[in-house]
């Protein structure tokens, strides 16, 4: 049930409590008149002065639209104007109930009032004592003692009691559903416009490692066999001339290639180093739940671009199945840079899995993401390392040779 919809069931609720009263007050005063009652003059003002008390609230307590907003009602549930125009009616009501027996059905329409307009812990209370004050009339006026005195107004009581605390515990109830309906239909969008910006990253980096493989590495080749063949030819050999020109186009073309190279690197690393790069992503992935720490290790050196490419989309595979999967308090990434090699270790304290058991879905991503993992450290001569057992956390390692500098090669 939305707002809406909650909107049109208490205007119907409020229009059947309107009738319902109109036609008791009326019913009371007929009954008074055709009767002949000793006091039939005060019953009919009495019932006419109650239906004006109760009309001038009920006009009050209906919010009117002007233009774009609303004026605030000024007889609403749980104010003071409410309680007060309440106790001027139930005070309107006892005095009618003084005079003429019937009064005591007006209490049917008195105990959803009360309810609506007074807190529970008041509601339930002042409903008890309407019914003991019309059962008290029905005595006092009949002089006699029967059990439909007391079942028919404690009845009442208990079928209106029954009926708004029951309206009231549904309506909440479809309000938490209709948040977390709302809550779904965001994370939902949340989500795709994720696996978006996934997918986008994901189409730059393979660009990115295509044109570095391919373009780039055959534009550096022409280039040096040209250089090659420029340094063979004489220098007034016709063909020197056009050897340098491809030489020369040769060259821009590598360096366009090597631009759109960086162009399409994460945007995680167009703006600092790798370690800076993680240490972002540790902050991003601290929750409530996780807290993921980061260090580095031995003296850091300048890696090239596809191994930063490749050791931060490790991290962020590694670090998304402990979200998912693991169920972990805690987190390390700790990057280490070695003489020959750069590592990349990822352990958390999770529920851990059995390696060996993975998963392999169709598309071969692997259900844990090890096999592309895998994959991505092999292109680079790399190895990938997985330790975990049920119960027992998870240590991932990605390990990639790097060359050693130059001047330990010359010693």
């Amino acid at each position: 049930m939305d707002s809406r919809s909650h909107t049109h069931v208490t205007a119907a609720l409020r229009l059947c409590l309107h009738a319902l009263l109109t036609g008791l007050l009326a019913l009371v005063a007929v009954r008074a008149v055709g009767e002949g009652a000793p006091h039939a003059g005060a019953v009919v003002a009495l019932t006419v002065v109650m239906a004006g008390v109760y009309a001038a609230g009920a006009i009050a307590g209906t919010p009117v639209r002007a233009g774009t907003g609303a004026r605030a009602a000024s007889v609403r549930p749980g104010t003071r104007s409410a309680a007060l125009w309440l106790a001027g009616l139930c005070a309107l009501w006892l005095a009618l109930l003084v005079l003429s027996a019937d009064a005591l059905w007006v209490a049917f329409p008195l105990y959803f009032l009360q309810l609506h307009l007074l807190p529970t812990r008041w509601g339930v209370p002042a409903v008890v004592v309407t019914a003991a004050a019309a059962i008290t009339s029905f005595v006092v006026h009949r002089q006699e003692i029967a059990p439909g005195a007391f079942i028919g107004p404690l009845l009442g009581a208990a079928v209106a009691i029954a009926t708004v605390l029951g309206y009231d515990a549904l309506f909440r109830e479809s309000e938490r559903r209709r948040e977390l309906i709302v809550e779904l239909v965001a994370t939902r969008a949340e989500l795709a416009e994720a696996e978006r910006t996934a997918g986008t990253l994901a189409e730059r980096e393979r660009l990115a490692r295509e044109i570095h493989d391919t373009l780039a590495q055959g534009l550096s080749s022409i280039q040096l066999l040209l250089r090659a063949a420029e340094r063979t030819l004489p220098e007034d050999a016709p063909a020197a001339a056009h050897v340098r020109a491809a030489r020369e186009a040769a060259q821009t073309n590598l360096a366009e290639a090597r631009s759109f190279v960086r162009a399409l690197t994460p945007p995680d690393l167009e703006h600092g180093s790798l370690a800076a790069a993680l240490e972002r992503l540790c902050a991003r992935t601290t929750g409530p739940d996780l807290t993921v720490r980061f260090a580095v290790s031995g003296t850091p050196v300048e890696l090239p671009t596809p191994y930063e490419v490749a050791l931060l989309r490790t991290a962020q595979s590694a670090l998304a199945n402990t979200v998912r999967h693991a169920r972990a308090g805690r987190a390390e990434i700790t990057l280490s840079f070695m003489d020959t090699s750069v590592a990349l270790d990822v352990v958390d304290d999770g529920r851990g899995f059995d390696p060996s058991a993975a998963p392999v879905d169709e598309r071969g991503d692997g259900g844990f993401g090890l096999p592309a993992m895998r994959s991505r450290a092999a292109t680079l001569g790399g190895t990938l390392s997985v330790e975990s057992a049920p119960g027992q956390g998870t240590a991932l390692a990605v390990t990639l040779p790097v060359a050693a500098p130059a001047e330990e090669r010359a010693a």
